[in-house]
């Protein structure tokens, strides 16, 4: 029989043990260029192939990342990253963000790595659930229309914690 005190330091609920709980993870995706989405999307579905259950939350420009018209056109970042290999005074000319996506999708192909669009499909196939920001869709005047169908629902940051308790938070 487990006491209280070990349920609260072990986070089990009386008559479960270790290998009952499912670890989670909630990832919110705030950033909607190309090199932002693929590291949320990635973790999220690593999480599903360890049995994780993974919930992510897409709010600000990461509703790019959901957005039926700009799924698949999604751009590297390159201005005020720092970690861009490519000089900053050349960063901002005409077509260097779009040589640099052309390069990043080039070498994501070579890596067998799916578009963001198919990437989401496999993470709704998996068993991940996928959360608009409501406030975002108000912002950006969107509705669930806008939305790829992968998308639950639109919820508030106060639903979104409510389904993230007990999950590792990751914000990207």
């Amino acid at each position: 029989m487990t006491t209280v005190l070990e349920q609260q330091t072990t986070g089990l609920a009386a008559g479960e043990s270790e290998q009952e709980v499912t670890r989670k993870v909630a990832i919110i995706c705030s950033k909607g260029s190309l090199d932002m989405a693929y590291p949320g999307l990635i973790m999220a579905n690593a999480a599903r192939m360890m049995g994780m259950d993974a919930t992510i939350f897409f709010t600000f420009w990461g509703m790019d990342i959901i957005n039926k018209k700009k799924v698949d056109h999604l751009h590297a970042g390159l201005l005020g990253n720092p970690s861009s290999p490519m000089p900053h005074s050349i960063m901002g000319l005409p077509g260097m963000e779009a040589l640099a996506t052309k390069m990043m999708v080039k070498k994501m192909e070579e890596l067998d790595i799916p578009p963001v669009s198919e990437l989401l499909e496999i993470l709704d196939d998996a068993g991940a659930e996928l959360y608009a920001c409501q406030l975002a869709m108000e912002m950006f005047n969107l509705s669930t229309d806008d939305l790829v169908p992968q998308v639950k629902e639109s919820i508030t940051a106060m639903d979104f914690w409510e389904k993230a308790e007990g999950a590792q938070i990751v914000f990207i």
